[in-house]
């Protein structure tokens, strides 16, 4: 299995959801990635990681609360934000790093 390293290097946008299996918010956000996977296809990698299985990888990037979503582009983290966030606000987001 790659690293999370090797994905977040590989990927030219890559999106990683922080989340845990007990977190509601988390769960209203699992069909809203789906629809934003579905828009963009290979062009976006979504991720999702479990914190309470990544602690340390969580940790390394202060997660303090979940959901925690994050934008890497060429491996470098070009956006963060914590909660929900509908398809329309996530797209406003992910299209400006597509250049």
């Amino acid at each position: 299995m790659a690293s999370f390293t090797d994905i977040i290097q590989q990927n030219p946008l890559v999106l990683v959801d922080f989340s845990a299996t007990w977190c509601g918010p988390c769960q209203m956000l699992a069909p809203i990635l789906k629809d934003l996977k579905t828009h963009y296809g290979e062009a976006l990698s979504i991720i999702k990681i479990d914190v309470d299985k990544n602690n340390a990888l969580a940790s390394s990037y202060r997660v303090q609360g979940v959901p925690t979503l994050i934008l890497f582009r060429d491996g470098q983290q070009v956006w963060r934000q914590s909660g929900v966030l509908t398809v329309q606000q996530l797209i406003a987001v992910v299209d400006p790093q597509r250049a």
